[in-house]
């Protein structure tokens, strides 16, 4: 293993080096850094013109100045190699400060955006492979590949002409009128539809269900203001923390194992119990406070279910671990519910929340809760046009491979054993149909990051790909070096990280030398 991971260290040092020496060479040959100061009229313009030269080593021909860099680079990335320099941009600010500033805002986009995509993606391509040619793989299909086709700056338009503008427009008078209400409910029953399997006549049944469901609920919302004052509130967490108990148990054990549904119902009670108690904490929380007491949720969840033990004691820690962060995030998700309408009343917000530029609201005042929903109302347009993108590469993949594998000889054998179809997809066929969605996470991360270039400039988040664009317009390597010294380290550890993921999902693979 050590051996190996060496290895594939070196081959990817000699393409980083590669790889670098070329960008350096492209962007240098792309114009002239001068080009601005020559045609000034200043009366100091030649004084101006050897100091560029002299900040971007101009007076150094190309390959030395790469190296100069490459030296200061070393420094970043090798321990005790030297300080780390990466210049300065044209306009003497530090690289690094840059980086430093840039970085954050880039990898939460990113990271979000992975994240929801990888979780969506695979559960909708598992669904529609265990639906294989029913009318919600055909609407899924569609779907994914309609806005894998859209280039991601026309939806990134899209999405704040409609997400945000719009949507902002709406909250002056959340009132829903009634041909609203028809078309959400038409729109809810047609899914309905789709998903429910049967006869005609169940079908429609699920068609009418999901009718009177969807005009319900945009009644509700529209009649008691909920858009003004969200919230969820001790019963709604309740009835929704039972549906996730069912869910996790279903999941992981069966309804059969009473064990494991005990367990995560009694999660689900100790819950609501510290939902309540908890309030006064909760008006002095920091971030590390919400995750201390998120992992100590699981923790509690873990011991209830191992507490409970049974004939399997993992399927009870499982699904009652997994059943606590769930609720957990129901009871963090409410709080949140319970500042909206502060956030909203904030005088830089002025009753507008969804957010068109930046990654956060010059001078808000507010506490953890506000700043909380004033990251993530930042946040929501950009990672959306970045999921949207890329969904469809994780549904297809997963649901051709689950297919793949649900015609393997050993879960033929599986079903021949009388297991349960639970036992067959869970702990059969899933593992072994997320072996090549691991390689195509590893790409996605350089792909997200090419689309977060566009994603941040339609949005105006200063990030890596604003300094990256900066760099280019302006002649600029260093700017656009330390943006490819970031997104290089990460393809390179990424695509290491997929070769270990391979051996760990398959016994068969063994990583040697």
């Amino acid at each position: 293993m050590t051996t190996y991971i060496l290895r594939r260290l070196l081959q990817s040092v000699l393409i980083l080096l590669a790889a670098s020496f070329l960008v350096y060479c492209l962007v240098a040959w792309s114009g002239d850094p001068l080009m601005e100061l020559r045609q000034s009229n200043a009366p100091n313009k030649d004084r101006l013109i050897q100091a560029r030269m002299d900040q971007l080593n101009l007076d150094v021909p190309l390959v030395p100045r790469y190296f100069l860099w490459l030296k200061g680079a070393l420094g970043c990335v090798v321990p005790f190699a030297g300080v780390c320099d990466l210049g300065t941009n044209v306009g003497g600010l530090q690289v690094t400060d840059l980086l430093a500033s840039a970085i954050p805002s880039t990898l939460r986009l990113v990271t979000t955006a992975t994240l929801l995509a990888i979780i969506l993606g695979v559960a909708i391509g598992i669904v529609t492979a265990l639906r294989q040619y029913s009318g919600f793989d055909y609407l899924v299909t569609f779907t994914t590949f309609l806005f894998f086709s859209l280039p991601v700056f026309w939806v990134a338009v899209l999405l704040k002409e409609f997400g945000a503008i719009r949507f902002n427009d709406f909250l002056a008078d959340p009132t829903i009128p009634p041909i609203g209400l028809a078309a959400i409910g038409l729109v809810l029953g047609v899914l309905a539809y789709l998903v429910a399997t049967g006869s005609l006549r169940r079908r429609l049944l699920f068609f009418g269900g999901g009718v009177v469901v969807g005009a319900g609920v945009g009644y509700y919302l529209s009649a008691s203001q909920w858009f003004l004052y969200p919230g969820l509130g001790l019963p709604l967490v309740a009835v929704f923390g039972v549906a996730i108990a069912f869910a996790c148990t279903i999941l992981f054990a069966g309804l059969k194992n009473r064990r494991a549904l005990y367990a995560s119902l009694i999660a689900v009670a100790l819950a609501l119990i510290a939902m309540v108690v908890l309030v006064p904490l909760f008006e002095r929380a920091t971030l590390w406070l919400i995750v201390g007491l998120g992992a100590l949720a699981v923790a509690v969840g873990i011991a209830v279910g191992y507490f409970m033990g049974g004939f399997d004691r993992n399927q009870s820690m499982k699904a009652a671990g997994l059943t606590s962060l769930l609720v957990a995030g129901l009871v963090l998700l409410d709080r949140y519910f319970l500042a909206w309408p502060s956030y909203m009343a904030n005088p830089r917000v002025k009753n507008r929340p969804i957010a068109t530029i930046g990654s956060q609201t010059s001078g808000l005042n507010g506490d953890f809760w506000v700043n909380g929903i004033d990251t993530f109302t930042h946040l929501v347009l950009p990672t959306a046009a970045l999921i949207l993108i890329s969904l469809a590469s994780y549904t297809r993949y997963s649901r051709a491979s689950m297919l793949e594998v649900m015609g393997q000889d050993y879960v033929r054998t599986a079903r021949a054993k009388g297991l349960p179809e639970r036992v067959v997809v869970t702990r059969h066929a899933f593992r072994n149909a997320l072996i090549p969605i691991a390689t195509i996470v590893a790409f996605d991360i350089g792909a997200l990051l090419g689309g977060a270039v566009i994603t941040e400039n339609i949005f105006s988040i200063q990030g890596m790909g604003t300094l990256f664009i900066q760099g280019l317009r302006n002649v600029d390597p260093p700017p656009v070096m330390g943006f490819f010294l970031v997104t290089g380290l990460m393809a390179v550890t990424f695509n290491l990280l997929a070769d270990l993921a391979y051996s760990a999902l398959d016994p068969r693979v063994r990583v040697k030398a």
